[in-house]
């Protein structure tokens, strides 16, 4: 498959207006942030790498704080920074499924 990036990760950052359950609520924010200063930090950013975007609502509120990498379409959880980490060093580095944080 040829694809503009090996990678691309979306985030979920929305906000809810209601007081229904968000990713924002749950440190989302925070995590796109480390995330997409750790892949440029480790030069896995650009063309033909990895892209790190904001994204609404993936419409999977109950079960986040969720991102999305595509083009393989794996959904993680993360509850903190050294998870992002480790999705950052096994998927995007090594390809392979951090399973203790993959949502299905």
């Amino acid at each position: 498959m040829n694809t503009h990036y090996q990678h691309h990760v979306f985030f979920c950052l929305n906000q809810r207006e209601d007081s229904s359950a968000c990713c924002t609520d749950h440190g989302a924010e925070a995590a796109f942030d480390h995330m997409k200063a750790q892949v440029k930090k480790l030069n896995l950013n650009g063309q033909g790498k990895t892209r790190v975007n904001r994204a609404g609502c993936l419409d999977r509120c109950g079960e986040g704080p969720l991102m999305v990498i595509y083009p393989e379409a794996i959904w993680y959880t993360f509850v903190d920074l050294e998870d992002i980490d480790e999705i950052i060093s096994e998927h995007l580095q090594q390809g392979k499924l951090v399973e203790r944080l993959q949502v299905v």
